[in-house]
């Protein structure tokens, strides 16, 4: 159900109810972040893991303080550099954060979003709301209102933004007092997180373990086509192999039915989850993605998606 009404949004959230909204990256299936029934709502209406915790949107760096047990040093450089934006930052947690959002770790994921209508609608019910992709757990994110309508049903009342700016979910960072690792990647690369604090590794964590944040289960992002990561010399003989295949391709061609890719990083990474989506309603046995070779940050954050999209390891 399509509405844009921000304070009807708004007073669901406020008598437990879920409400998705628009933010720059993808559509997020929004509740009251202090609410563990509402919570619940969310993760029962996904088909989430309970072990894979919830971003929590808030609309100010003093909203996010008052569900933090600690505000690093580090936190409050990448706060003020990237806020509003595509950056979640992961700090210890205050003891009234529920559990069922950080999937029973004692960290929390806080992002304040960079659109409009998502920061007034956390503005106007007045307090932190949990925003995970809107649509099926492990399934492609949502960009644009109808995608979440496809994927979750009419039921779920939908604040229509229009498409996502970005269209791929934020850079997920953890917090130490002087230092950062990088959990999720996404628009904002390394480069320009090591610029505001120092940034270390990361190690890779077991799909069964607690996860600090959400976007590191090994398949993810996922068609229900069964999809291949394709090297552009490759392509030819893949599509010999599997006629009826659907084709995201960068390099140009003129066979039926492929799905233009733009070359640029932004754009594509705009398009992908829309152009994934396409593909999957074509009733192909296969859906091939051309390997894009690109450098950049948001090229690294694409090809992590793609690879999670078909658990290419």
């Amino acid at each position: 159900m399509i509405i844009d009404d921000i304070q009807a949004a708004a007073t669901i959230l406020a008598e437990g109810g879920v409400v998705a909204f628009p933010t720059e990256t993808v559509y997020g299936l929004g509740a009251d972040a202090l609410n563990p029934d509402a919570v619940a709502k969310v993760f029962a209406i996904k088909g989430r893991p309970s072990h894979n915790p919830l971003i929590v949107h808030v609309a100010s760096i003093e909203m996010a303080k008052a569900v933090a047990s600690e505000w690093p040093d580090a936190a409050e450089k990448l706060a003020q550099t990237f806020w509003p934006g595509p950056l979640t930052i992961v700090v210890p947690k205050q003891g009234r954060v529920p559990s069922v959002v950080t999937g029973g770790g004692d960290t929390v994921a806080l992002r304040m979003p960079a659109h409009e209508i998502a920061r007034k609608l956390i503005k106007t019910f007045g307090g932190p709301i949990v925003g995970p992709s809107a649509n099926a757990s492990g399934t492609v994110s949502p960009t644009a209102a109808s995608h979440v309508t496809q994927s979750l049903g009419e039921s779920v009342p939908v604040l229509d933004g229009g498409p996502c700016e970005r269209g791929i979910e934020s850079t997920v960072v953890r917090v130490a007092q002087d230092s950062v690792n990088i959990l999720r990647l996404g628009v904002i690369g390394r480069d320009e997180i090591a610029r505001v604090v120092p940034v270390v590794e990361t190690h890779a964590t077991n799909d069964e373990d607690p996860l600090p944040s959400p976007g590191m289960l090994t398949r993810h992002y996922a068609p229900r086509t069964l999809t291949r990561i394709v090297d552009a010399k490759d392509i030819a003989i893949t599509l010999a192999q599997h006629p009826n295949s659907a084709l995201l391709t960068i390099t140009p061609t003129n066979l039926p039915g492929a799905i233009a890719m733009p070359a640029d990083a932004s754009s594509y990474a705009k398009r992908l989850y829309a152009a994934l989506r396409e593909a999957d309603a074509m009733g192909a046995d296969l859906i091939i993605v051309e390997r894009p070779t690109a450098i950049g940050p948001i090229w690294d954050a694409v090809r992590d998606r793609l690879r999670r999209a078909s658990a290419e390891h």
